[in-house]
């Protein structure tokens, strides 16, 4: 079917609004793809970190016993051996924590991909009206 060429400019305006409905549509539709998929690498992540942890929480506890047993050998009292014992566990569960967030930032969980089609979008329909 080809185009007529004298079209009116309702005619034009009109396929002009109807593209721009079905771009917006189709922003929409990528954006809750890209945001689905970085919800389900959340949702693995969390899964994997959470398994992690519950293996991880007995052996942890043996080796801070081994540790403070060492520091008890090694001439310190049994306070005191505990308590450098927790506290460089404290130190290392507050640098991995740290981590941890800074890697769930809004940054790194940004859907890129969709706003760098939106702003190919916003310049093609400029053009489009100029």
């Amino acid at each position: 079917m080809g185009l007529p060429t004298n079209r009116s400019i309702p005619d034009l305006l009109s396929d002009a609004v109807g593209q721009l409905a079905k771009l917006v549509g189709n922003e929409f539709a990528l954006a809750r793809a890209e945001v689905s998929e970085k919800a389900e690498q959340v949702g693995r992540a969390a899964a994997m970190i959470g398994a992690g942890a519950v293996i991880m929480i007995p052996a942890l506890v043996l080796a801070l016993l081994g540790v403070a047993a060492a520091l008890r050998s090694g001439g310190f009292s049994d306070v005191m051996s505990y308590f450098v014992t927790g506290g460089g566990s404290i130190l290392v569960s507050a640098v991995l924590i740290w981590v941890g967030l800074n890697r769930l930032s809004g940054d790194a969980l940004k859907p890129a991909v969709t706003l760098d089609q939106i702003e190919r979008d916003k310049s093609a329909a400029k053009e489009m009206v100029r």
